[in-house]
């Protein structure tokens, strides 16, 4: 015997339980939903900003590699632990490679829907008039008794197109005709312009870090101190991921001269520097006025001149009559000029028959002034051009840890050696001007002469050709954005009797303004 089982009405239906192997598509697509919307591409681009905050207060070692080993000597938990989360590479660290991704895709699974969801908006007619134009925000009525129903069709339509509003006529069973306008469009274009050239900004800056590179050198005057492009003649380099040092381009730099311009007040004018350089792994032989903002250009490189400095040559003899000079660059430490260094002479006290002895290496700290004043206190520089140099001399002897073949700064001594007392203090320091000697650690030092250097930086950068066009793309964008309203207008015409209605799209001041002036040549038509 069957029974049939009838539901009864209204009772709720057995709720179906979704398949097992449909459950994690849903995830992904619930997933997907929250990750490509506007909402969350906003929370992307704050966290990439706030991110970058870090990168723009630590020195970091793609920029200065001097100053983040300085940063380690004054803080050492600190910085191991700041190392630990990629502070001093943000970069490249992998939590902002992360948050750069998640942004990029977000905003082209944004942008891809609202692109697609544009051009039906274009292809699309303005809908015909609502029954009840007069209960649109902006709406007028009037008889034109001047002419037929037809002739005021054709003047509203032709009224509509010269103000540039897409306008199409329907024609009803009972012989009304309606006309509907609506501009505003560009509104959203520059909507997707703006965002998709932010897309675009993207692409050219993650371009420009994984195939781009640089490298800064402090060029010393003269033929002696001439550098070619690799990367053991640079004083920090950074290399994107996909470079390889076998790909950088051959071509060598010489300074000639460098020339600084300044005001009375000391306030530098103009930079200059005079090279010369050979591409192709030649000689340099060509020459070039490099200023700030005029770099040479090598092969799709750029070489920027960043600042410069000086370099006093400073010459030691032993107690043996050996020889031996320094031409150390002296960084700037103000306006002033006013800049500190070192003149390391490891070679000095060699015996007649080439005996060593560490424990008697020579080494000066300096401070270098420019323009010294006549009387101490020397500590100051009077103005940065070289008006009357000098140097402050402060003598050391003993094992500078040269030879250690550890890594180190060229620009400071070896402090754990003076710590731990092998390098130690010889007396007090001296002022030496341009020309002048002492006699000092066994032997005579002499400040002999003078000369410049200029911070150059090779840069190549493949993005930056897409950043430059995405920023002009961006800006053309954004102004059709907020200034353009979207907007639609409709006339309904029955007889002489004219009925006119208007509807901001978006939130627009004005529109009031303009719907009156619309109506009042449409009645003197």
């Amino acid at each position: 015997m069957s029974v049939d089982v009838q539901e009864r009405p209204g009772a709720a239906s057995p709720k179906r339980k979704r398949p097992v192997w449909k459950r994690p598509l849903a995830v992904a697509r619930k997933w997907w939903g929250q990750l490509t919307s506007m909402r969350t591409a906003l929370i992307l681009l704050f966290a990439l900003a706030v991110g970058a905050i870090p990168g723009s207060i630590l020195p970091q070692r793609t920029v200065n590699v001097e100053n983040v080993n300085k940063y380690f000597a004054e803080n050492p938990g600190l910085a191991k632990f700041l190392d630990h989360l990629w502070m001093f590479d943000v970069y490249a660290a992998p939590w902002f490679a992360a948050v750069y991704g998640l942004l990029f895709i977000s905003l082209i699974g944004c942008l891809v829907p609202r692109l697609r969801e544009h051009f039906d908006a274009l292809r699309r007619r303005p809908p015909d008039a609502p029954a009840r134009l007069d209960l649109m925000p902006e709406n007028a009525s009037w008889a034109d008794d001047a002419a037929e129903g037809a002739d005021v069709v054709d003047r509203l339509r032709t009224l509509l197109r010269s103000r540039r509003y897409r306008t199409v006529v329907r024609e009803h069973a009972d012989g009304t005709v309606t006309l509907s306008a609506e501009k505003g469009y560009l509104r959203e274009t520059g909507n997707l312009v703006f965002h998709f050239a932010l897309v675009g900004l993207l692409i050219g800056v993650a371009f420009g870090a994984l195939f781009g590179w640089h490298g800064n050198r402090v060029l010393g005057e003269g033929p002696d101190n001439a550098f070619c492009n690799n990367l053991q003649q640079y004083d920090d380099y950074g290399l994107g991921p996909n470079v390889s040092p076998a790909e950088l381009p051959k071509f060598c730099i010489e300074l000639a001269s460098f020339k600084a311009d300044y005001l009375d007040n000391g306030q530098p004018i103009q930079y200059s520097a005079e090279l010369l350089y050979g591409e192709g792994g030649g000689m340099p032989d060509e020459t070039f006025h490099l200023e700030v903002n005029e770099p040479l250009r090598l092969d799709g490189n750029n070489v920027y001149l960043l600042g410069h400095g000086y370099v006093p040559i400073i010459e030691f003899t032993d107690q043996y009559g050996n020889v031996q000079t320094s031409n150390t660059p002296f960084l700037a430490m103000n306006p002033s000029m006013l800049s500190e260094g070192v003149a390391i002479f490891p070679d000095a006290n060699i015996t007649p028959d080439g005996v060593r002895d560490k424990t008697k290496q020579v080494a000066f700290e300096g401070m270098f002034m420019p323009t010294a004043p006549e009387e101490p206190p020397y500590t100051s520089s009077l103005f940065p051009e070289p008006n009357n140099p000098a140097v402050m001399l402060f003598p050391y002897v003993g094992d500078t840890g040269l030879d250690r073949g550890k890594p180190g700064s060229v620009y400071a001594l070896d402090r754990q050696q003076v710590a731990s007392g092998a390098l130690q203090a010889e007396g007090e320091g001296f002022l030496l001007r341009m020309g002048e000697s002492k006699a000092v650690a066994g032997g005579t030092v002499t400040f002999k002469e003078l000369q410049q250097y200029a911070v150059l930086q090779t840069r190549s950068d493949p993005g930056e050709g897409i950043v430059l066009w995405s920023s002009v793309a961006l800006l053309a964008g954004l102004l059709p954005s907020l200034l353009v309203k979207r907007r639609r207008v409709w006339f309904r015409v029955k007889g002489n009797d004219v009925t006119a209605g208007g509807l901001p799209r978006t939130e627009n001041q004005t529109f009031a303004a303009e719907f009156g002036e619309l109506v009042a040549k449409a009645k003197e038509s």
